[in-house]
This record gives C-alpha cells, structure tokens and sequence, in this order.
C-alpha cells in the first residue's frame, strides 16, 4: 500500500527551529535589602521621637515656670486688691481716735464714748482682717523705713534721734509699709552731736519711699 502524502505536510508536521525573542534588559542594581530598609525607617522614627520628646520637656519646663509666676502674681494682686480701701479709712480711724481722747463729761458722755469706742473696735477688726496693723514709734530709735520726721526738739531726757512724739500713726499691709508714722525727734543740746554726727531733715517723705539722712 503506498503511503500518499499530500505535498507540505511533512512541512508542516515537522517544528522549525524555535527563535529567541529579544531578552528584557536586566536591572544594573540588586534588589534593595528590605530588612536595611526597615532598619533605616526605624531609626529615623527614634530620632523623631526623641526629639519631640525634648521639645515636650522644654514646654512642660516653660509652662511650670510660668504657672509659679501667675501664681505669684496673683496672690501679690489679691493681697495688695484693697490697698487703696484702706487708705482712704485712716482718716476715719484717726478721727475716732481723736472722739474717743475728747469725749464729753457726765453720763451722757461715758455712754457716748463707750458707742463710739465699740465701733472702732469692730472698724479694727474688719481692717485687722485685711492684714492692717499699726506700728508704735514713740520712745524707738527714728528710722527712715518706717517714720517720717516733721521736726526736731532738743531733749536731754532721751538719746538723739529718738521719737518722742507721735503725730499720726504708721501702719503697715500684709507686712509692708503702707503709711509712715509722722513724728517729732529728740535733737541733741547745742553743742553736742548725735551718734554718727547725723541729723534728720524733716520734709516728710512720700508713702513707700524714705528720707535720707545726711552726714556731716
């Protein structure tokens, strides 16, 4: 039997050589690390971190700071709120002060006294609460933060620069000067000095602020 082949078939049965495509180009550089990646990002995160943790001690140290100050403001405000209340009642004080040496005689004027005394004891106390408190001068040695002096008499009783004559009364706030006392000063006799050579000038010196005394 003869074996018929119909013409290019065996062409077409038989493969051809297999021809390679162009090949990709390959990458000049290894694949990055993914470990030294991780490595790096992870560093930079401690780095930031630790630098926003030092700009978080640096503001919480600034606003301490600031706090103490406000609070010491504060207090400073509250403590010194009725400084000027409590000027302008001196004079209310000292005029009770003058009622109570003068008085009047008899019954009538007992009963009086002891109203007006009354008032001014419980005047005294709502000041007193308010951190008032007046200061003796007379028979103490002058000084500049706490007397002004309005003049000055020759005393052979007493040493110079003593106070011997209070002539309005000095107080002090919260322990600060608030008024100073005004007073008459012991001279020494003509002739004579007084300790240290010092004299006292005797133009008083605005409140809070102090006279000073010159030497010879």
């Amino acid at each position: 039997m003869n074996d018929e082949r119909t013409p290019g078939a065996e062409a077409e049965e038989t493969p051809g050589p297999v021809t390679a495509g162009p090949e990709a180009p390959q990458s000049a550089e290894a694949p990055a690390d993914p470990a030294a990646a991780l490595r790096s990002e992870l560093e930079e995160a401690l780095k930031s971190a630790a630098l926003y943790k030092d700009q978080f001690l640096r503001k919480a140290a600034e606003f301490e700071n600031y706090k103490r100050r406000a609070e010491s403001d504060y207090l400073s405000m509250v403590r010194s709120a009725n400084e000027s209340l409590i000027t302008a009642l001196l004079p209310i004080v000292e005029d009770f002060t003058r009622s109570l040496k003068s008085g009047t005689g008899g019954a009538d004027g007992e009963a009086f006294s002891r109203g007006v005394e009354l008032i001014f004891q419980k005047l005294m106390k709502v000041l007193e609460a308010q951190g008032l408190a007046p200061f003796d001068s007379r028979g103490k040695p002058f000084d500049v933060d706490y007397h002004d002096a309005l003049l000055q008499v020759v005393r052979e009783d007493v040493p110079p620069g003593t106070v011997v004559e209070e002539i309005s009364r000095g107080y002090t706030l919260n322990d600060r000067v608030l008024r100073h006392a005004k007073v008459i000063v012991s001279a020494a006799p003509q002739g004579e000095s007084a300790p240290g050579g010092s004299t006292i000038q005797g133009t008083p010196a605005p409140r809070g602020e102090s006279k000073e005394s010159t030497r010879d």
